[in-house]
């Protein structure tokens, strides 16, 4: 898939895949199961790497599992977050970043969360200087030629500031604030936009307003495209299961009766036999 595939699709109605990817080999399974787009997401920090949350991922986290993805990619579009991005980091390291995950990391285009909801106080949990800033940096992002997919709705990297994982836009004033800031983010320039829990009503409102292709994640049908966490779908995730995701296999029953089956082998002396020793 090229970048220029995202608005045709649109236009033909012809839905966008995307399924998160950390490593060679499931790039290589999604490649021949026909994904259009492998997302490195900074989830990686919560599935792989231990973390309560995406916020402790790195860049050089994302450069090293990204490159991982490259070398197993063959036809699909290649898309990585950029990590969480601190208020005191200048916007010229931001941007350094997400350029190093593009030229370091071998992405076709990176991805950035920009919250526009409220706090758990109510208020705008951003200042309009800090909001300001980070499209400042998909702007920078856009004007040096990289290809930039936005991020609203629910933002996992603001999720102290949301109090918790909670659906979006439900009421009238933050409802707005994605409607304006989703097309200001067209206007700058971005090739897609991921909606992440919003209502679906909100999300079709959305995806009939802008000419870029919208991809959700538990914000209805009426997008244009639709991404899951390649863990969530496969039942690796014990312990968090957002009502958004649909398991199509419990990978995590077959890799512990595998487990158990091998200890038992070992343990009984029957593993490894005579077919498996030199």
């Amino acid at each position: 898939m090229k970048i220029r595939d995202f608005k045709s699709f649109k236009r033909a109605k012809r839905k966008i895949t995307v399924l998160t990817c950390y490593d060679h080999e499931t790039a290589r399974i999604h490649n021949e199961a026909g994904v259009d787009v492998l997302l490195v997401g900074d989830t990686v920090g919560m599935v792989k790497l231990g973390y309560d949350s995406t916020i402790p991922v790195t860049v050089d986290d994302m450069i090293l599992f990204t490159k991982a993805v490259k070398r197993g990619n063959t036809n699909a579009f290649i898309v990585a977050d950029v990590p969480f991005i601190p208020k005191k980091k200048h916007n010229k390291a931001a941007v350094k970043d997400a350029k190093r995950i593009i030229s370091e990391g071998g992405a076709d285009a990176v991805k950035i969360e920009v919250f526009c909801g409220r706090s758990q106080s109510g208020k705008n949990a951003l200042s309009p200087k800090d909001r300001v800033d980070s499209i400042k940096i998909i702007k920078d992002l856009v004007k040096s030629g990289i290809n930039v997919m936005g991020h609203v709705g629910l933002t996992p990297q603001y999720i102290k500031e949301m109090g918790g994982y909670k659906v979006q836009g439900k009421d009238i004033e933050t409802a707005q604030s994605l409607l304006e800031t989703v097309k200001e983010l067209e206007n700058i320039g971005i090739f897609s936009i991921v909606l992440e829990c919003i209502p679906a009503s909100l999300a079709a409102e959305i995806t009939d307003g802008l000419s870029i292709p919208t991809i959700g994640i538990g914000a209805g049908r009426e997008c244009d495209g639709q991404v899951l966490v390649i863990d969530d779908i496969l039942g690796l995730c014990s312990n968090l299961k957002p009502r958004f995701v649909k398991q199509y296999a419990d990978v995590r029953k077959i890799i512990l009766r595998a487990a158990k089956n091998y200890c038992a082998d070992v343990r009984r002396r029957v593993f490894p036999g005579k077919k498996h020793s030199f």
